[in-house]
């Protein structure tokens, strides 16, 4: 047989945030999350410095007991660190925005600098973007062709004109 609940206690449940509801529910509050990084980076969400986007609401977090860490994942400060710091819990990584939208920053055809970055280390070499895109953007390029003459494309990140990045783990 179903349970149903009190009038007194929908009216209760109606009146509490949805934080609250999404502890009673056994999850972190995301909307917490994305308030911790827009007071971290100083920045709303979706502004330039800000997180690109919402925390992804299909996440199931536990909740955290204590308060949550944020930090800057790299020195070159385009993705935010929230962990919580419970023994055995979570972290997840927000990206920041680094620049307006619309403003182009590397042309299709454009010659431009192709990195591979990952801890501790970066190699690169010249190529060529495949497409135009603004700071932040992931576009596709080719890297100068190596000596059998065949060059595939990969996807790398704009950083700034004329130099791309391809993260590593």
């Amino acid at each position: 047989m179903p349970r149903r609940l009190t009038l007194p206690l929908m009216a209760a449940l109606a009146l509490m945030p949805v934080g609250a509801m999404a502890q009673m529910g056994g999850f972190a509050d995301l909307a917490a999350i994305d308030n911790e990084v827009a007071q971290f980076t100083g920045r709303s969400i979706g502004q330039s410095g800000g997180a690109q986007l919402p925390v992804d609401r299909r996440l199931r977090l536990r909740p955290c007991g204590a308060p949550l860490m944020v930090s800057w994942r790299s020195p070159r400060r385009d993705t935010v660190t929230v962990e919580c710091p419970d023994a055995g819990s979570w972290h997840v990584f927000v990206p920041v925005r680094l620049a307006e939208t619309g403003v182009v920053a590397v042309g299709r055809g454009e010659a431009v600098t192709v990195a591979v970055v990952g801890d501790g280390f970066d190699v690169s070499q010249p190529g060529e973007a495949l497409e135009g895109g603004a700071v932040g953007d992931w576009i596709r390029v080719r890297a100068q062709k190596d000596a059998s003459n065949r060059s595939d494309s990969i996807r790398a990140r704009i950083i700034r004109p004329g130099y791309v990045e391809v993260p590593l783990p």
